[in-house]
Order: structure tokens, then sequence, then C-alpha cells
């Protein structure tokens, strides 16, 4: 990856000279496909400890015991940013006394590979503990020890908030067993903590063997975090992608299903990061019903074969008398998920992939994937992984494919191309992922000449050069990665009839601007990149942006939504499904740098510069709406001529923004931006844009023209 410039101040150059007043004529009579729930779709995947501390309610790390138990210091990530570190780093559990009383036991393991051992001695208490527990005062936490030991075992488990007697609360565990016994447990806490400590000990004659134990707030839903789940849920996002990633292409979905606590705990060889497995496929279904949102499945197509994706539809979709969706049931899951998307392998095309394979070879893997898969529920939706010329290029494997660092149309470079070649029939849908970075630019000659072994790990600096920029030419960034998929999606349709005659659509899987901190300027540069995806609604029907919980502040105890999750909040609470045509009298400038990569022929947004502007109808034509991104530092004034739809009464407006591009929404900290809600008396000719906004317009419509009648019956479906 190379080093990314956030930047703190822009160029001096702020705006090309543009007309003041900016006009803008929203056509109500020109109507495009609407816009798909599924456009604000989200991705997640097993990284580390993210869906783990994010979304799970579990507060203990490594709960069955992958790492072995002593008192050496935590190994640190080298290189690693803060937050990549705590995804990655876990609590460990340490001896309690010498670490010579607790050892890893592999012949009476409950799970995994060993389970701690620990030694007695009659007046000494020893045993294992995890620090680092934030707790409330007066809340309860309850789980689960599984405990074997010899009948001298008197043990205990503790939750420890201090030194006094009253800053503790204990658990007498009953007689142990030879074999492993589940216990309850439950804990009232008597205060505050953010590194309370949970202990097993024992004393007397004897050992004891801990099996896994588990520990959460009381209130959480069937395991997931409450706070986070209702915050998400306002979202509305309409699918989420899961659960993969790159983590999905060594992972078997086998080991996360059935009893959670015999689940064996594996090492993620995408991520170098042990998974518990607790989140399997089960908990991921019923993550998407508290969510409110349908899942989208990828399946494991790196080190995976067809047999097992096979298998994963028929547990999820088949009915009790087929031999998985019988195995779903005894599982405690009887009636069918009837998970409609699914995509074969996770980013196929990148040399990064754990199994990755030349395109001429994965044509055939995928092949075989949909035979399998459509062989046990023909219903499915299926979506092919691809790679078009830009990110291919990007990414260093238009090089390694061909040489060429550019990727051209009809060559190994052009991975898209060849599933449109070779399996196109295969397939209802295509995905694409792509990541723009803060504070560079791809350059191509530097991509060119750039020292590249074309092994399989993509050198630092590879294409990429830093870059000064003003605010309007940094918050376009990751909008040209679309309007570089609308050129070349224009240029497939021409070569390949088919993706017409069959309605292929497109679903941009994965997506973010990377390097950058999460605030106003962000938000603005997401805004844009929806309003680029609403223009081409034709053939873009889907996406995921990463991650569905980046819209979000956590911690162990508080969440709250970020500028990013304000965003998307605003304009799925406000804005409309039936995208309508914008003209104005400000075009976009042309490109300022050499087209290819990640700079398309036309750059993106609305002729409307430096503003970007999309209008929409409500599903049912009574509203109309107006988003109004203004990119720049200063105030803007628009014009706005709305023709083919008459409009009465008042308006309401919705605008985001702060004091500053960088204003960011922190937890523990005064709310820097905000969206707030205004009532106008009537339709406004000229508007003033506030500088570095967002704002949602909506117009009562008291009619509308007959050309937007044949969208009416197809809104419904979104």
């Amino acid at each position: 990856m190379s080093t990314a410039i956030v930047l703190s101040s822009w160029s001096p150059a702020q705006v090309d000279p543009h007309p003041s007043p900016i006009v803008a004529t929203i056509d109500a009579t020109q109507v495009k496909e609407p816009i798909s729930k599924y456009m604000y779709g989200m991705f997640i995947e097993h990284i580390g400890n993210l869906i783990n501390h994010s979304l799970w309610s579990e507060m203990l790390d490594d709960r069955k015991f992958y790492f072995a138990i002593d008192s050496k210091p935590e190994a640190q990530s080298a290189g690693a940013t803060n937050a990549v570190r705590q995804r990655m780093q876990y609590k460990k559990w340490r001896p309690v006394g010498p670490d010579d009383f607790v050892t890893m036991d592999a012949t009476h393991a409950f799970v995994g590979e060993h389970s701690p051992a620990i030694k007695l001695e009659t007046a000494t208490p020893h045993g294992i503990q995890q620090s680092g527990l934030a707790v409330r005062k007066g809340n309860s936490y309850v789980g689960r020890v599984y405990l074997a030991g010899t009948p001298g075992a008197r043990v205990k488990v503790n939750l420890v908030l201090g030194a006094e007697p009253q800053e503790r609360v204990e658990i007498a565990i009953p007689t142990l067993h030879s074999e492993f016994v589940k216990f309850p447990l439950k804990f009232t806490v008597p205060g505050d903590s953010d590194d309370a400590r949970l202990e097993i000990v024992g004393s007397g004659t004897g050992s004891f063997h801990v099996g896994t134990i588990s520990l959460m707030p009381a209130d959480n839903l069937h395991g997931f975090r409450p706070d986070t789940i209702a915050l998400l849920r306002q979202l509305n996002s309409g699918l989420w992608r899961l659960p993969g990633g790159n983590f999905i292409s060594d992972h078997d979905w086998h080991l996360g299903i059935g009893d959670a606590d015999k689940r064996p705990p594996t090492w993620d060889y995408a991520w170098n990061a042990m998974q518990p497995n607790d989140v399997g496929m089960d908990e991921l279904m019923e993550l998407c019903k508290l969510l409110g949102v349908e899942p989208y499945i990828t399946v494991n197509a790196g080190l995976g074969d067809a047999q097992s994706a096979a298998e994963e539809v028929e547990y999820m979709n088949g009915g009790t008398n087929t031999r998985m969706g019988a195995l779903r049931a005894r599982n405690g899951h009887p009636e069918p998920y009837h998970v409609k998307y699914w995509n074969v392998g996770n980013e196929p095309y990148g040399f990064w992939e754990i199994g990755w394979t030349p395109l001429r070879y994965w044509v055939i893997k995928h092949r075989d994937f949909v035979k399998a898969m459509r062989a046990v529920d023909r219903s499915i939706t299926i979506l092919a992984s691809g790679a078009m010329p830009d990110e291919m290029t990007v990414t260093g494997n238009a090089r390694m494919a061909t040489g060429k660092v550019i990727g051209e149309f009809g060559t190994d470079a052009d991975w898209t191309g060849g599933l449109f070649s070779k399996c196109w029939e295969t397939f209802e849908g295509v995905t694409e992922h792509w990541y723009a970075r803060s504070g560079t630019r791809f350059d191509l000659d530097i991509g060119q000449h750039d020292p590249y072994t074309g092994g399989t790990t993509m050198p630092a600096r590879y294409g990429y050069v830093p870059v000064k920029q003003s605010l309007i030419e940094w918050a376009r960034v990751p909008s040209n990665r679309v309007r570089i998929k609308a050129e070349e999606w224009s240029q497939y349709e021409k070569l390949f009839p088919a993706i017409t005659n069959k309605k292929i659509f497109l679903s941009i899987d994965e997506w973010a601007y990377t390097g950058t901190p999460t605030d106003l300027k962000l938000a603005l540069a997401y805004a844009m990149v929806l309003q680029e995806m609403f223009r081409h609604t034709e053939f873009i029907k889907m996406s995921a942006f990463t991650m569905g919980v980046s819209t979000i502040n956590f911690n162990a105890t508080e969440s709250g939504f970020n500028t990013t999750g304000l965003m998307f909040k605003l304009y799925r609470d406000h804005f409309g499904t039936i995208p309508l045509g914008v003209s104005g009298n400000s075009p976009q400038p042309a490109p300022k740098w050499p087209v290819g990569g990640e700079q398309p022929a036309t750059n993106p947004g609305s002729p409307t510069y430096p503003l970007d502007i999309s209008a929409a109808f409500t599903s049912d034509r009574k509203f109309l709406t107006i988003a109004i991104v203004n990119p720049t530092e200063e105030p803007q004034s628009l014009n706005l001529h709305i023709e083919g739809v008459q409009l009465a009464g008042a308006a309401q407006m919705w605008q985001m923004t702060g004091p500053s591009p960088d204003a960011a929404n922190v937890l523990a900290k005064p709310t820097e931006v905000e969206v707030k809600e205004n009532t106008l008396s009537s339709v406004p000719e000229t508007v003033s844009i506030a500088p570095a906004s967002v704002a949602v317009y909506r117009f009562a419509a008291a009619s509308v023209g007959a050309a937007t009648a044949h969208i009416e019956d197809q809104s419904a479906l979104y």
C-alpha cells in the first residue's frame, strides 16, 4: 500500500472559473431506471476482531484458547495502523500466579487443538485471567463456562473491578467431574470500569481444565450488540454482502455452524488473524434479520470447491427433506433462509487472493461452481466476480497478466471481458471492486516504470504518486471510478450484445476512499459517489460499501453515527427513487490528468460545476427530491428551474454540514457535523448552497406528466 497524504489544507486554486449563478434545470419528463434499495448496500467481512467487536456482543477474546497462555508481552503488528492493529490484536489470557501452573493440554482438549489445564495448590489460587473488559454499574453480564477437573478442585469465576472486596463479584462453581460440564454465569456489577478482569481460579488439590468461556451483556440481541444494531438498522441498507472479502478464500463455512462452543477456532491466512468462528452463517442470517436487509453471500472459490458451495446453498435454502437443510434444522433453524443473491469468489483476478488462478482457468472454475449451485437451487441470482481494465490497471494485475501497465479490452488484463466472452450465460450480474487512495493519483508513466517483480505482493508505491489537490479535486477521486465503470460498460455493450438482451447488471460489491479520516469532506466524496451511481441505474443495480460498520463510531460500550453514516441515512431517508434528468450551464472541466487507470475520459458529476446535483421522484411520485453537494469551501449561488411537474405548497430541506471540511463526529466529544431540517414557505428560484455541504430538498408534486407512468409499477420493487 502507498503512503497516503492526509490533506489538512488545500491548494490555492479552490475552484475553476464557473458561471455565477449556476443554473440547474430539472426535467421531470426525463426519467431513468429506478434506484434500487440495493444501491445502498453494505459489505462486511471477518477481519480480525472487526465483526466480533463492532456487531457481536462477546466481551472475551480467544474464548476457545487458540493461543498459549503465559505472561510474555504482547507482540505488536509491525507497520500496521492503529485501526488495523485494534482489529488484529486480541486481549490475552494471562496466568494467575506463576506460568508453570498453566499448560495447554492437547490430550484433553474440549475444542480446537488444546485446552488450558491448571495445577492447584491448597492455599494459593491459580488460574487464568483476561483484563481490559468494559462494564457499567448496575448492568448484568451473562455467559457460560465449560469446566472439568478433579474432585478436590474448588473453582471460582470472578469479575474484578478493583482491589477492594466490594469491587468484585464471585461465582463459586459446584464440584467438577472428569468430563466437561457447562456452568451458567451471571454478574451484576457494582461500578463502572474500562479495565475489569475476569478470573477463572481454583485452589485445593489436583487440577482443572477450562473448555470454553463466554461473557456478554445481558441485553444482547441473539448475541449481537443492541446499540450498533439499532444504528445500522436506521440506514435501511437493502442488503449486506458477507462473509467476505479476502477472508472467504480460505474459510470453510462448515466450521461456523452448530454449537458455537464446539466450533474450533481457526487461523485466517488472508488477514493473519485468529477467528473463533462464533459468527457463522446462521448468526449472519440473524444479523440480516435484525438489520432488516437481505443477505448477499460470497462463496469460497479460492481454496474452496464447487461441492462445498453447493452444500452451502442447500444449507441456506434447502428444505428439511434435503441433507443440508436437515442439518440446518438440527442446528435450530428449520425454516430455509431463501437467500437470493450469490457471488462466486472474491476478487479472483487479484494475485493477492488465496487460490488465485489465471483467467483462462478461472472461467472453467466459475462454470463448475455455477453448475453445482444451480443444481441445488435454480432460483438463485448469481453474480460473477469481475474486474474491468481500470481495476486491473491500478492494482498491478494488468501488468502481471500481459506485461502492459494499462489493461486492454479483450486481453487477460480484462477479467470482466473474459467472463462475458467465455461464460456470460452463467450469471445474471457481474461485480466490480474499487478503492480510491487519498492524497495520491495513479500515474501511467510511473506505473509503467516502477520497479515490479511480478510476485504475489504489490510494491508499496506501485503506480501512485503524491498529489496536492483542491477540495473539489480531492472529493471527485472516488466518483471517478464509478464514471470509468460507465465508460467501460458502454464498450462492453458494443462488444457483447447479450449484456443488453439478457439485462445483465453490475454490482459494485466493495468501494471506499482509503487513507483519510472519517469527516465531513469524506461524506462529500461519498455523496458524489452515490449520485454518480444514480446516473447509471440502467446497469448499476447493487453496491456494497466497505465496511458496513464504517458508518458508525464504536467502542466497547458506546456507539454513534459518524459523518459517513449520517450521509447514507440522509439519502436513504429523504432522497427519491426515480432519477430525473439534470442539465445546467456549467459543465464539468476536462480531465487534468491523462486518461487511463483511475482517470475517466469525462469527469463525473452534473453539468452544474462545482456543484453536483441529482433529482428523483419518490416511488409514489408524490414528491420531487433534489440533492445538492457543494464540495468547495465557498457558498455557491444556484438558480433552480423545474420543468414537467407542477409543485405545490411548502418544501422541506435537510442540510448536512459543519464548521469546516475536517469537521468530524467523535465519541465522547461535541458533535461537529449534523443534519438539520428546515421548512421553506415556497419553491425558491435562487438557492444559496452552504460551503462543504450536502442538502436534500423535497417538494410536493401537484401533478406529473404521463412520461413517468411506466416507472410506477417498477418502483414497487425498490
